[in-house]
């Protein structure tokens, strides 16, 4: 959840310049009130950067000092400037360019293209993964999809690091970068892609801000345009610019010094994009009168979060660490930190579904819960873990909120309502503006009460859960206001991509929980080979590893749950440690150096490790200790999940039950439809297959095929085992 959806009521428009600086603490407005020359921030995360930047642009606007149009503040992602300009408009700043970068860029290519070079701008696409399989194809390089995926961003790294096919290996060899094929074959695919574009008069993202740059390089006449619209440059989230944006800026700016720039070193996880702390660090060195302003106050997070923090970044080296900033919390009190051990990564997602279903039973909205992990592959098995716990969750990166087809559905009968609703029949037993939004929206499928599950309809549900959250909001902070100001209202946010909040844990990468926070985050899989991942092999890797654990740490405002597996699977050897990054933080940590191999299903650290590692969850179940799994068929220990599901290798033959299947299909296909969720969250295809292989008897052959938890065991087995004796589900029923 971002800042900006943290509270969803509207503040009224500050009705002056100087009430524009109300509530900003001594550093805040500093900077919101230097409005010349260059200006440096500092902000450590949940210091409030955004606010001070766009306070400072609202005060210079409101005071006279700033013309709206002239000012053109750029970030990375959608969302951030969609957030930027939805507080901006809240400040009574209209008319202010926020965008990304991508964004901007492309808005200037396409004005001034025909200009430039004549004729319309080539067609942009919109991913670059077929292209380079095409120029695979064209240089006989068989690569796979993992190939594929790693060469795009090889691609993508030269691009935005201005790296010409002919110098690729020279500048890997220069960047220590290590490549996924070799060099020279990776060049040769880069310039094979090169060609495909221009046969095919295409355009990738990377292109749009060379191809800016090169417009504004080339055209005097065009750059002096652009620098006549444009007087003032503002830069959130700097330690993330590229060499190619900073170009960009560079010609953006021309002579002048109306820059401000925003950001933290100790926040830099994109150097594999080609992002760098290096311009921010040496901002002062290119610009020797520049204010700076450091950001320390942390609002975000409790003292035993920010201490945790603080604890992480002081054990780092390097040029980022000698600049970090030690956080200091403005929050009461809070719990500390839990560190837990699991025997293995499904009993991790299952500690971690049990404790979140607590967690929302005393009352914690499931929106402000998080789950990050260090890569997308483990978010399965907390998809499956949430929803064996019926707990609703949504996935950070799907899509954006306003895309939706049930809120695009939604807005249209809300706008047709608004327009004809005196003569709606639907409205007349609605006295007020939420009453009358609700009473739309159940016409689109909107309860009262949220459907069983966690499928689709649970989702669905939610977007107009929010809506009519949202609705409540306004009309709490717009007194008489309207179904038609209330359309008003939606419009702009979806212009903004200012999203209201959705309910739904949020399970998310590392990486994608930037710029996010919330209540509750759960930092799963912090253990060697993940965090630091395998593939971090020099000292600027492996800090730029303990980088991104800050960032998933500093995402929790008040409950901090950090947790490992000594095994991958069930069964496993237990050879995993805990991250060295939690050495000296983690309670005992020093004296568990010699015994982390021990097990123990859900140990808490919270005091000493001796006390740990006895303790157990009061509600953690028992677990069976667990053999390795092994082939059925040829005898191989199993390592990966779906083959674990099917007690066999995938290659080795199938002696499944194919009427059977069939039957548990359309058995699954029922139940899901009853329950509201999507069939998987039943059983899996792969557990089905592998109970039709193994036509269980009874509960207990049930229970050892992966997939069925005792959860299951207990709501289907009865439904299950009927259907593999051959009778009806609700024959097995009457038996029990």
């Amino acid at each position: 959840m971002t800042a900006a959806t943290h509270s969803t009521l509207f503040p009224r428009v500050p009705d002056s310049a100087d009430a524009v600086l109300e509530g900003l603490d001594p550093e805040q407005r500093a900077v919101a009130t230097a409005l010349h020359g260059p200006v440096c921030v500092l902000a450590g995360a949940g210091t409030g950067k955004t606010r001070a930047i766009t306070h400072r642009i609202a005060y210079g606007v409101r005071a006279g000092i700033l013309q709206p149009s002239s000012v053109l503040a750029v970030t990375f992602t959608n969302r951030a400037a969609g957030e930027m300009r939805g507080r901006l408009r809240q400040l009574g700043a209209v008319g202010v360019q926020a965008r990304t970068f991508h964004s901007a860029a492309l808005r200037q290519l396409q004005y001034f293209w025909p200009k430039a070079v004549g004729g319309p701008l080539p067609r942009l696409v919109d991913r670059k993964i077929q292209l380079v399989a095409d120029a695979a194809a064209a240089c006989r390089i068989r690569l796979d999809r993992g190939e594929l995926r790693d060469v795009t961003a090889e691609i993508e790294w030269s691009k935005v690091t201005q790296t010409v096919p002919a110098d690729y290996t020279a500048a890997t060899a220069k960047a220590g970068r290590e490549t996924p094929r070799d060099p020279a074959e990776i060049a040769q695919l880069y310039a094979a892609y090169e060609d495909l574009k221009r046969e095919r008069s295409v355009i990738d993202f990377e292109d749009v801000l060379l191809l800016t740059v090169a417009v504004l390089q080339d055209r005097h006449d065009i750059a002096e345009q652009v620098r006549a619209q444009y007087q003032h440059f503002v830069v959130d989230e700097y330690q993330d610019v590229s060499p190619l944006q900073q170009r960009l800026l560079e010609l953006w700016l021309g002579d002048r010094e109306n820059l401000c720039v925003v950001g933290d070193a100790s926040q830099t996880i994109y150097s594999f994009t080609g992002a760098t702390p290096d311009h921010l660090l040496d901002f002062r060195v290119r610009h020797p009168g520049a204010t700076v302003v450091k950001l320390v106050r942390d609002y975000r997070s409790t003292p035993q979060v920010v201490r945790l923090a603080n604890g992480l970044l002081a054990q780092a080296k390097g040029r980022a660490a000698d600049h970090r900033l030690e956080l200091v919390s403005q929050r009461p009190a809070g719990p500390e930190p839990v560190f837990t051990e699991y025997t293995d990564e499904p009993a991790e997602a299952e500690g971690a579904a049990r404790r979140i279903r607590e967690l929302i039973g005393s009352g914690v909205p499931a929106s402000e819960i998080a789950v990050l992990f260090r890569t997308n592959s483990q978010s399965e098995t907390y998809e499956q873990a949430l929803a064996d716990a019926g707990v609703p969750y949504q996935l950070r990166g799907a899509e954006r909120f306003f895309d939706r087809p049930e809120v695009r559905n939604a807005i249209t009968a809300l706008r047709a309502a608004a327009r004809f609703g005196g003569n709606d029949a639907l409205l007349d037993d609605a006295p007020d503006l939420p009453s009358q939004v609700r009473a739309v929206l159940s016409g689109k499928g909107w309860t009262p009460q949220p459907p069983a599950g966690s499928g689709a309809v649970r989702e669905s549900w939610e977007s107009l859960a929010a809506l009519a959250h949202l609705a409540q909001d306004f009309a709490a902070a717009n007194a008489g206001a309207t179904l038609a100001d209330l359309v008003v209202e939606l419009d702009e946010r979806a212009g903004a991509q200012h999203a209201p909040t959705v309910q739904g844990v949020t399970l998310a990468s590392l990486h994608a929980a930037k710029g996010l926070e919330w209540d509750v985050v759960f930092l799963v899989g912090v253990a060697e080979g993940m965090m630091p991942i395998t593939y971090a092999k020099t000292d600027e890797q492996i800090e730029e590893e303990r980088r991104l654990l800050y960032v998933g740490v500093t995402r929790a405002r008040e409950h901090l749950h950090l947790s490992w597996a000594l095994a991958r699977s069930p069964g496993g050897r237990a050879n995993r440690r805990p991250s060295r990054f939690l050495t000296g933080l983690r309670p005992g940590s020093q004296a568990v150096a010699d015994r982390a191999g021990a097990a123990g299903a859900g140990a808490v650290e919270r005091g000493s490790w001796t006390a740990a590692a006895t303790a157990v969850p009061e509600q953690a179940p028992r677990r069976r200790q667990r053999t390795p799994a092994r082939c059925r068929v040829c005898g191989r220990t199993l390592t990966d999940g779906g083959e674990m599901k099917l007690m066999r290798c995938e290659d080795c033959p199938s002696d499944m039950d194919e009427g059977l299947y069939e039957r548990l299909r359309e058995w699954r296909g029922e139940q899901a439809r009853r329950s509201g969720q999507p069939a998987f969250c039943v059983f899996t295809d792969k557990t089905l297959i592998a109970i039709a292989e193994a036509v269980p008897d009874d509960e207990h052959e049930l229970a050892r095929i992966p997939g069925v938890g005792m959860r299951k065991l207990r709501r289907y087995g009865a439904d299950v085992l009927a259907l593999c004796a051959g009778r009806d589900p609700a024959e097995g029923q009457d038996q029990d």
